[in-house]
């Protein structure tokens, strides 16, 4: 009989297939790191006399975004997306804004303490992805900048984060440019 037609014990292939993902690994003695998942989101909206900060970067705009620390959307949207994947609470329960000594500090400051805490846990960043949502001001030239900060503060390899920018077309409350909004996703591998 061809080797291509041979067939492997009976039963064999069977239970092979009817093995848990978490079996199989365990059959192959595979070590693999744990990877968790988070995501996060964040919007403020934007004020007259107030700085635009995003990724901490200063972006010159007659108004910025209104908050009790920098008001950085971007710096929170990630550190919600960490905080998710370790499985603990959200920025405002561990950051609440009745915590006066918090008040105007630099959203790249929590996103730093954050990323303590993750590494504390035995975790790393395999990547973070995300996605500004601003009508105004263009983002683009800032781009390179956020991904360095960010990047910068989390420790981290600047291919490691990505940062895009998209415009919502005149829809719903950014698109009226009464506000910005962020979104990201963090991959975090731990240990085995």
């Amino acid at each position: 009989m061809p080797k291509s037609r041979q067939r492997s014990a009976p039963g064999r292939a069977a239970r092979a297939n009817d093995a848990t993902p978490a079996a199989r690994l365990t059959e192959t003695h595979v070590k693999r790191p744990l990877l968790r998942v988070g995501c996060g989101v964040d919007a403020h909206p934007l004020r007259p006399g107030r700085r635009l900060v995003l990724g901490g970067v200063e972006i010159p705009h007659p108004r910025g975004l209104a908050g009790h620390s920098d008001a950085d959307v971007l710096s929170h949207a990630v550190c919600d997306a960490l905080l998710g994947a370790l499985g603990l609470e959200d920025m405002g329960a561990r950051f609440p804004d009745s915590d006066e000594t918090l008040r105007g500090r630099p959203s790249l400051w929590f996103l730093e303490e954050v990323m303590r805490e993750a590494r504390t846990r035995g975790f790393e960043i395999v990547n973070v992805d995300t996605v500004i949502l601003a009508e105004a001001p263009h983002l683009q030239p800032h781009i390179a900048a956020m991904r360095k900060m960010l990047a910068a503060a989390l420790g981290v390899s600047v291919d490691s984060v990505t940062v895009k920018a998209k415009r919502l077309e005149g829809m719903g409350a950014v698109g009226r440019q009464e506000g910005i909004m962020a979104q990201a996703i963090a991959l975090l591998a731990g240990p085995t």
